[in-house]
């Protein structure tokens, strides 16, 4: 046993040294990956909103680069869009009366999964009241997890945050499916409620989603995935701001999808991966991160040996030039794995410096990691203070392309030993699904 495991480190020092030859920077051109960046954050792209012409036109162009390399799609599909279907649930009408007077539309939000939701004293509804001082999200998150539908009557000191509620609403929710849930109603400035109607109409549409996904076959490994990905949507046309209405995404997250198009081209040039790469370009992060909970649905998680989520890397580190950061760090070796590999170079990957921002779970890797699988993010974004994350502001031209190029690079070479087979990351205790 113990010289098996001498010669097991003797080969992956042979192999590790037998890669130094293929350094990173002679197959992912930094030329490439500033022509793919630009094409994703252009204006035509629309900042690549879901439901938006401009995703489609993001999605085609990631598929001709797929085309391009060479990958294959993945096993059961026909080609590289991974195609599935969300319900959006929009408000159309509503009424409620309350002892006898109709309540004005502007004071009512209606929440349900129903195209009809009708309720009143006799329908088996509850009451719940959110007074002034009370904690508003506590008592709405009772009244969304309540088993039987809920009139909420709210005090008129939370008109702000009800206002903002509402405005959300009105733009319609995204659910994976549409439910049977109870239903809930929000009305503004009454405090009491003897008596009460309630009658709403919503619009239920199934709509259309896609990841863009291929994969390189392993060779002695096939059954074992390596995932590399990132999102390619994002927040598409908003506010306008001194004329400019268009969030582009460049850092979020065009310059992490450019790093999994670079990647892929990497690896499929090296033709040496033991284990399958999958190369996926998630779609709907930004709504609640559907393409990565589709995606990981249709495999088997024990087959995932690591995933590359790969998020918003277009600027330097708080660590300084040749440092990104790692989401989870201390929850499995992955880390220290990608670290050993980049001994003799001069970059570094640290833990996460924003603990307090939950970064781990608020990316596309959260699905799988949640099944135990070593699902971490690479990012390089000052979050706390970044001025141009989700604004329109957020273009190209804001970006350090050279840091985008050296992280890529970073990446393709501290993955090598778990591409080839040789390094196995330790799983990451599962999360037990809420009750």
């Amino acid at each position: 046993m113990k010289i098996n495991k001498i010669q097991a480190g003797l080969a992956a020092i042979l192999f590790l040294n037998s890669c130094t030859v293929q350094r990173p920077d002679q197959l992912v051109q930094q030329d490439d990956v500033t022509r793919i960046i630009k094409i994703l954050s252009a204006d035509d792209m629309e900042g690549r909103g879901t439901f938006t012409p401009g995703i489609d036109k993001a999605a085609s162009f990631i598929e001709a680069e797929f085309k391009k390399i060479g990958l294959k799609p993945l096993n059961g599909e026909n080609d590289f869009r991974q195609e599935f279907n969300v319900t959006r649930i929009s408000p159309a009408s509503v009424s409620v009366m309350i002892d006898g007077k109709n309540i004005d539309p502007e004071n009512i939000i209606a929440m349900s999964e129903k195209a009809l939701l009708e309720m009143g004293n006799s329908s088996g509804a509850s009451i719940l009241k959110i007074g002034a001082g009370e904690q508003f999200a506590q008592k709405y998150r009772a009244a969304l997890n309540s088993k039987t539908p809920v009139l909420v009557l709210v005090d008129q000191s939370h008109s702000a945050i009800f206002k903002r509620l509402k405005d959300n609403a009105e733009r319609g929710r995204i659910v994976e499916k549409p439910g049977d849930g109870a239903g809930v109603v929000l009305v503004l400035g009454v405090t009491e409620a003897n008596s009460f109607s309630v009658k709403a109409n919503s619009k239920v549409e199934s709509l259309a989603l896609f990841n863009v996904a291929g994969m390189i076959p392993g060779k002695s490994k096939e059954k074992e995935f390596v995932l590399f990905s990132a999102h390619y949507d994002h927040l598409g046309t908003v506010e306008s701001v001194d004329g400019d209405s268009i969030a582009n995404g460049a850092d979020d997250d065009a310059s992490g999808t450019t790093g999994v198009i670079s990647l892929a081209k990497y690896y499929k040039e090296l033709k040496n991966n033991e284990r399958t790469l999958i190369f996926v370009a998630f779609t709907a992060e930004e709504i609640g991160g559907f393409g990565a909970k589709y995606f990981s649905s249709k495999l088997n998680p024990d087959d995932v040996v690591a995933m590359f989520n790969i998020e918003m890397i277009g600027k330097e580190s708080k660590f300084g030039k040749n440092a990104a950061f790692i989401t989870g760090y201390e929850r499995s070796d992955f880390g220290h794995i990608l670290q050993r590999n980049l001994t003799g170079t001069d970059f570094k990957f640290h833990p996460d410096p924003y603990p307090s921002q939950n970064l781990f779970y608020r990316s596309d890797n959260a699905t799988l990691a949640a099944l135990g699988v070593p699902a971490h993010t690479i990012s390089t974004d000052q979050i706390d203070s970044d001025k141009f994350y989700h604004t329109v502001n957020d273009e190209f031209e804001t970006l350090d392309a050279a840091n985008i190029w050296s992280t890529i690079k970073a990446i393709a070479l501290s993955a090598r030993s778990i591409v080839a087979g040789i390094d196995t990351p330790k799983r990451i205790p599962k999360l037990e699904p809420r009750q």
